[in-house]
């Protein structure tokens, strides 16, 4: 296995250590849980980063990378949800745009076509991130309110451009 897909692996692990030290609750285990949560993001930037440094992409880590992202950032947004933070609206929004996108991928991968991630997508992913850590630490409401409208907003709008960028992708004469 090479660096890159340790360091997917590493994500992967640190999801549900994330979980547990949230939910075991001790004093001061949001700031451990954010600190992992931290750990893990900066695994997906260092494994992105070695892969295409090091040409070391890979079936697994096309696969395993994106979907150990989602896990993630879903699982600290059910837990915003559950502790009443976050509203399920929001989240839905989010699940919604990621099953959307992959299908069009998918869609455009049946017919020969690879979608690579669009820049506005990778805003999306670093202001998720920036934002679900800055919740673990919001003492305002203010800030907890602007971090759901970064989130469901960059989220909207990164999906509407995939989708803009790649209407070609739905000949639908076939449908």
């Amino acid at each position: 296995m090479n660096t890159a897909n340790k360091l997917t692996m590493i994500r992967v692990i640190l999801i549900p250590a994330f979980l547990v030290v949230l939910y075991i609750g001790f004093t001061g285990s949001r700031y451990a849980a954010m600190a992992i949560f931290i750990a893990a993001g900066l695994t997906d930037i260092a494994d992105g980063y070695i892969a295409r440094r090091n040409n070391q992409v890979t079936d697994f880590g096309k696969f395993m990378d994106p979907l150990a992202d989602k896990i993630l950032v879903l699982a600290a947004m059910l837990w915003f949800i559950e502790q009443g933070t976050m509203p399920a609206w929001a989240v839905l929004i989010v699940v919604v745009r990621e099953f959307m996108v992959t299908a069009l991928r998918l869609i455009a991968l049946d017919n020969g076509r690879v979608i690579a991630a669009a820049i506005s997508g990778k805003i999306k992913t670093v202001v998720t991130m920036v934002c679900l850590t800055a919740m673990f630490l919001a003492l305002e409401q203010w800030m907890v309110i602007t971090c759901i409208a970064a989130i469901t907003v960059t989220t909207v709008v990164s999906g509407i451009e995939y989708f803009v960028k790649n209407k070609d992708v739905f000949n639908w004469k076939k449908y």
